[in-house]
Order: structure tokens, then sequence, then C-alpha cells
């Protein structure tokens, strides 16, 4: 069994106001002592993220897993005043299982219709070494404030999946050593995270392969497994202020097909309040 957590930690600011990083591990390890752990909006040297510590949150959570190994993909990389001279905020990746390559995917940011908020967005993806097969995981986090930005995003990664599988003829003649030497990048794939999105929203139907034209390899594992029940909310639980329409889903697993016979479960952790979202697992 495979499991992975994917979880919006909110930089460790749980509902009661409080940041709290060793709340998050443990909560984390609560899941069933995941072997690959998907976390967004994690921050480094940034003040503003988590309450003017400024504190290197990836280098925390490292030394909180140390029997895992750590990736980091900031979204934002911008020079500071402070002690550290960078200010980072993105998504990183756990791994208990050995990490064949890694990939740090910037996520377009097209002209929006009319003014709004809007920061850059990344998805980091490795590629780890299962007994079975090597797997293809990204993890991301997609634009909140302006649905053309959001819809770009996916669609980028809907065609990063599609160049993965065009290539992968060449895989089989490439060099077998050296700097061109093809790693396996299989067409397996699993991309999680918070997507800002609501079942139903455009950008949803697309990374569900909902628009045929456009996007056909990925599905919602949520309803692959559970048929038709509601998915379980992963935010707006314990904090209505932050979120005014109540319980809903906006965190997924989108699959390949060709992982729906491996699907064990994907459950939603509803009980922790440690974050403004809820963490996810997915077991294969």
């Amino acid at each position: 069994m495979t499991k992975i957590v994917s979880w919006n930690i909110q930089c460790g600011l749980g509902v009661d106001g409080q940041i709290n990083l060793n709340r998050i591990a443990e909560v984390i390890s609560s899941q069933g002592d995941p072997d690959i752990i998907c976390l967004q909006e994690v921050a480094r040297f940034d003040p503003a993220s988590d309450q003017g510590q400024g504190a290197d949150q990836y280098a925390i959570l490292s030394d909180l897993f140390p029997h895992h190994s750590a990736f980091w993909g900031p979204a934002i990389d911008r020079l500071y005043s402070g002690e550290h001279n960078r200010r980072q905020f993105g998504n990183m990746i756990l791994s208990r299982l050995p990490v064949l390559q890694v990939f740090n995917h910037l996520l377009p940011q097209p002209r929006p219709e009319k003014p709004c908020k809007n920061m850059p967005r990344q998805a980091l993806e490795v590629v780890v070494n299962l007994e079975s097969a090597p797997l293809r995981i990204a993890t991301t986090h997609l634009e909140y404030h302006c649905t053309k930005q959001r819809y770009a995003q996916a669609g980028y990664l809907c065609e990063v999946q599609e160049e993965v599988i065009s290539n992968l003829d060449y895989q089989c003649i490439a060099p077998s050593s050296g700097p061109y030497a093809a790693i396996p990048r299989p067409e397996r794939s699993i991309i999680c995270g918070d997507f800002n999105a609501v079942v139903g929203e455009e950008t949803y139907s697309l990374l569900n392969s909902e628009i045929p034209l456009i996007s056909k390899h990925y599905i919602d594992a949520w309803p692959a497994f559970h048929n038709d029940k509601k998915h379980a909310p992963t935010c707006g639980i314990f904090d209505p202020e932050q979120w005014p329409e109540g319980p809903h889903c906006r965190d997924f697993f989108f699959i390949t097909e060709s992982l729906m016979p491996c699907v064990k479960n994907v459950r939603v952790d509803e009980q922790t309040d440690a974050s403004d979202h809820q963490p996810v697992t997915l077991e294969l």
C-alpha cells in the first residue's frame, strides 16, 4: 500500500489563530504514516505569511519528517531586506520512497480580463520509484482570485501529461547514462493539491477530462472510488468568516485512468482544524 497525503497547511495557521507546525506534523502522521506528503502554502523567511516569524518552514517540516526526503517548489521567490535576503512561498513534497527526478513548473499567468488580485503559481512534480513501476506525482495550488488564470494553469497541467505521453517512445532510444540519459517519466500520474475550483466549475471539468478536445487523461479519484457519494468538504468546516459559502470541496486527487484499479481509498480528515483546509489521503 502506498499512502499519499495532500494538504494546504496555510503556513501552519490553525483556525485558532495559532501557527503550529508541530501540530501540522502530528495530524499528517495520524493519517496512517503516509509515504508521500504533498503540502501547499509553505513559507520560507516570509514574515508576511507566518505572523512575523519569518521562519524557514521547509526546513522545520523536513526535520519533523526525518525519514522522508524533502523537495521544494517556490511559486514566489523575492528579494527581501531581512536577514535571509529572500522570501519564498510555495509547495513542498516529502517522500519516503526513492525520487528518481524532480520538475518545477511555473504555471501561466495570462492577463486578467479585469483588475484583480493574483500571484505566481507553481506545480512541483516528482517521479517516485514504486516496486511495481515509477509514478509521477505533482502538487499544486492554483489561482484563487482570477478564473482565467486558474483555467489556464489547469490547461498547462493537462498539456504536460500530453507531452509526457508523446515522449514515451523516445525514452526507449535515449542514452542510458550521461547528461542526455532519459530518466523514466511514466504515463501513470497524479495531480493533487488546492485547485481553488469546486465540482462543476470549468477548471474542475477540464482536469476531470470533461472537455475532451483539451483534456482526456485525468479523472477525479473521489467519484472513481466513491461513485455517487458527494465529495467530503475540504474547507469551510470550522471557519465561516474565511469561507462564508460553508463546507465544500476544492482539494482533489486527479489520477490517470491507468491508476483506477489501484485506488484502495480516498478520504478526507474532517476533524482537524489545524488549517483552513482539510488533509486528503489517497491510498494505492
